[in-house]
């Protein structure tokens, strides 16, 4: 009784711990971890269906002709990224590179392993601009690209790539190109965001420029510094490409395919459209900076005038009483019978004509 019992009770564990839609000879598919955006086969320009576990896809691409697998993660975590290392070949540094956030804008080459880092940026509207109102939002994206593969690495809220990718497989053409097409694809979304930030700053600056030369309200100096800073952290987002992304379309071994370099122009020109943009707005902002410098001390000139000219008008006042203050027995006008009233008209003369004098200076 006991032998026929053990083999039957660890055939029904066994059956227990099997998922649904497995069988004895195949084991339990994996899963990709959390940090898994998408990922996907590109055959010949065209996703292949499902979203495999990125050692498969990438098992699957190197089989196939004109195949490679795009694998975006988000916010990955020291664990994952050394799995993923592992199975695309990317050394240690690479991996350490792609851990951390914050890098500056380049392109570098680590073997056969391409490293493209480009910072993300995002508009944060605000119903009211003030001195702490954070209008820019950065994070990074990093793309590695491998011969059969292209890793999408990307830190902070903005720069979604997901719509990049519907985009792009809707352009098969293209697609079929390889890893560099999604570069390009990724990089086009990212210079398209640096213009939409640039049009939502504009409208800010029109608005701070208006506050500033209006007479009855001007805008804080404390409003105006803080959008000078968020635009200062624009900048490092945007002005630090232009370098890299045209050392890569003029270098004869940059990589790109022949197909994608006129594509890589155009993204060079765009990026180019909102570098002057941005340079143009930090000197009207330097320009506004200036100006409401200058409106203060005009406006602390204007209350130092006004102080003197009322400390002018209250000395006449201080003089005349001080003087019949003083007490002493004999002096003009103490005996006569309207020296007090007479006094009183002399010091409320003194006033008005003063008054009237410095109005007509523009002092008062």
């Amino acid at each position: 009784m006991t032998t026929l019992l053990g083999p039957r009770l660890g055939t029904l564990v066994g059956r227990l711990r099997r998922r649904p839609g497995d069988t004895p000879d195949r084991p339990a598919r994996r899963s990709n971890p959390d940090a898994v955006v998408d990922c996907a086969v590109y055959v010949n320009g065209r996703r292949e269906a499902g979203r495999p576990h990125y050692a498969d896809a990438y098992a699957r691409s190197r089989r196939g002709r004109n195949a490679f697998v795009w694998l975006g993660l988000h916010d990955p975590g020291a664990a994952v990224l050394a799995a993923v290392g592992q199975v695309f070949g990317l050394d240690e540094l690479t991996v350490a590179q792609a851990l951390a956030d914050g890098h500056r804008p380049t392109v570098q080459r680590h073997g056969p392993v391409t490293l493209l880092v480009l910072r993300t940026a995002a508009y944060v509207a605000q119903g009211e601009l003030t001195a702490t109102s954070d209008v820019v939002d950065t994070g990074d994206v990093m793309v590695l690209l491998g011969d059969r593969f292209v890793v999408t690495v990307r830190h902070g809220a903005s720069g979604a790539l997901a719509p990049v990718r519907r985009e792009i497989e809707g352009r098969p053409s293209l697609l079929a190109e390889g890893p560099w097409a999604v570069a390009y694809a990724v990089t086009a979304r990212m210079v398209d965001l640096y213009l939409e930030v640039a049009a939502h700053l504009e409208r800010d600056l029109e608005r701070v420029e208006e506050t500033v030369f209006a007479p009855e309200h001007a805008a804080d100096i404390q409003q105006i510094y803080q959008l000078k800073r968020e635009l200062v952290e624009f900048k490092r987002a945007v002005l630090p490409l232009q370098e890299p992304l045209r050392a890569l379309v003029a270098g004869p071994d940059g990589g790109l395919p022949a197909g994608l370099r006129r594509w890589y122009v155009d993204v060079e020109g765009r990026l180019t459209r909102a570098v002057d943009r941005i340079t143009a707005y930090d000197e009207l902002l330097n320009s506004l900076l200036q100006s409401r410098l200058a409106q203060l001390a005009v406006d602390q000139n204007n209350d130092m005038r006004k102080i003197a000219a009322w400390a002018a008008i209250a000395a006449t006042q201080t003089a005349v009483a001080g003087v019949y203050g003083m007490n002493f027995a004999r002096m003009p006008e103490l005996s006569w019978r309207y020296g007090y009233p007479a006094a009183l008209a002399l010091m409320a003369t003194a006033a008005f004509t003063l008054h009237r004098l410095f109005r007509r200076s523009g002092w008062l």
